[in-house]
């Protein structure tokens, strides 16, 4: 039996990490083993930069801090070595930043399961969400539409007053 302290702590702690889920957009839940430091620390960089606080932490505690929740359904997949991806703010950056990494790393890094907006995802609606482009190529892309929309308006609009010019001097 653990002492006081110690449970104090452990209970602590879950409660924190209830709370960093409770206030997040979306998650990634990783299978980090076999990455070495070097890529580890690339990885957790790029992570932050991008938002993201990439953390290890042990299955039981995770598992008690979503018992209960609507992330309750992710507990199957918590087995063997697992981190956290929360991100508050960007919903896609954590499960694109992760993927292209499990990619590159040929097996030694994989993604378990995540969720986004308390919907509970599996491994193939996250590598589904991360081929999305971010905001800003969504907004190009949209601006690109729109403008073409526009364009090709104009050029309807300038072909129809020529034809109304052509068709009084016939």
């Amino acid at each position: 039996m653990p002492s006081e302290k110690i449970l104090t702590q452990k209970q602590a702690y879950v409660a924190e990490l209830k709370e960093k889920l409770a206030n997040s957009v979306a998650g990634v839940v990783v299978d980090y083993k076999g990455i070495n430091v070097a890529d580890d620390t690339k990885l957790r960089k790029e992570l932050r930069e991008a938002g993201v606080e990439y953390f290890v932490v042990k299955n039981t505690m995770l598992r008690l801090a979503i018992n209960g929740t609507e992330l309750d359904g992710m507990t199957d997949a918590l087995e063997g070595t697992t981190a956290i991806a929360v991100a508050s703010e960007d919903r896609i950056a954590a499960s694109r930043i992760l993927c292209k990494f499990a990619d590159e790393s040929k097996g030694k890094f994989s993604v378990k399961t995540g969720y986004m907006d308390g919907k509970v995802m599996n491994k193939a609606e996250i590598e589904a969400i991360a081929k999305l482009p971010g905001l800003e190529g969504m907004l190009s892309m949209f601006a690109g539409a729109l403008t073409s929309t526009l364009s090709g308006l104009a050029v309807a609009m300038q072909a129809f007053v020529d034809k109304s010019a052509e068709e009084p001097a016939a």
